[in-house]
């Protein structure tokens, strides 16, 4: 099997002491979507960040696309919580930007921005200013935009927390549709289980800081997916069990907490 991103004992000490994440071994295969949740501060982020070499390991190794990451890297695309749209400049500028700067032909990229946008249910807002979109709709600008950029791996940092409910399931269905068409790799951080499991091949648990593989689920709801397998027993047995991993493990950093007060 073809592996986008291998981690071999990675770990991240940062220079006040904190270890982030601790012998983390994982191998992530092209087009597979993997979910990674776990308490706050176990270092989900971190490893997002040491991936698209945001930041250096403190040891192990790390290769994506089977070349070690050392520096950012111009095919791992990244989205956080939070949009980061330039307020002055409209939807499809907003797109186009990331392309504009590596020097590409204004025709061809407008052309691709604006497919990209139809893509994700924004046909019509191209010339909206992000002030005047929903949270929701200022991130399907935002994923346009690093789709635009053509990577194979995509890292995706709680990308639907800050918005409802209902605008987050219509988001993650217009994900599910737009993976299908493009196969990228995918790792995503989430906090929300059930999101985990409906999006993701395969999701990762991590134990509280410093960040350990506690355990990893296969999720076997059949492709394409909809709304109906979020009520299948498949969907509620894999988020219960990960719900049952994750309160085990918060259980025993609380446990090793008292003893080390004692």
């Amino acid at each position: 099997m073809s592996h986008s991103v291998v981690a071999d004992r990675v770990a991240k000490r940062f220079d006040n002491g904190v270890v982030a994440l601790e012998d983390i071994d994982l191998r992530i295969a092209r087009g597979e979507v993997l979910s990674i949740v776990g308490p706050s501060g176990c270092g989900k982020s971190t490893f997002l960040r040491l991936v698209a070499g945001l930041l250096p390991l403190s040891e192990g190794t790390l290769t994506v696309h089977g070349t070690e990451v050392t520096k950012p890297r111009q095919d791992v695309g990244f989205m956080f919580q939070k949009p980061t749209l330039l307020p002055w400049k409209t939807a499809l500028e907003n797109v186009v930007l990331p392309r504009q700067l590596q020097g590409t032909k204004p025709a061809h990229v407008y052309e691709e921005a604006e497919r990209l946008l139809d893509m994700v249910g924004l046909g019509g807002f191209e010339h909206s200013y992000p002030p005047h979109l929903s949270g929701g709709m200022q991130q399907r600008v935002a994923l346009a935009r690093l789709l635009v950029m053509g990577v194979e791996t995509l890292l995706l940092d709680e990308p639907f927390a800050a918005v409802d409910e209902l605008t987050r399931e219509r988001l993650n269905m217009e994900f599910l549709d737009i993976h299908q068409r493009i196969g990228a790799t995918v790792i995503l951080v989430t906090h929300n289980i059930g999101e985990a499991v409906f999006l993701s091949d395969r999701v990762y648990v991590m134990s509280p800081r410093p960040g350990r593989h506690a355990a990893t689920f296969g999720v076997e709801l059949p492709r394409p997916r909809t709304l109906e397998h979020l009520h299948s027993q498949e969907f509620n047995d894999t988020t219960y069990r990960i719900r049952q991993v994750l309160e085990r493990v918060e259980g025993e950093r609380q446990e090793a907490e008292l003893q080390g007060a004692a």
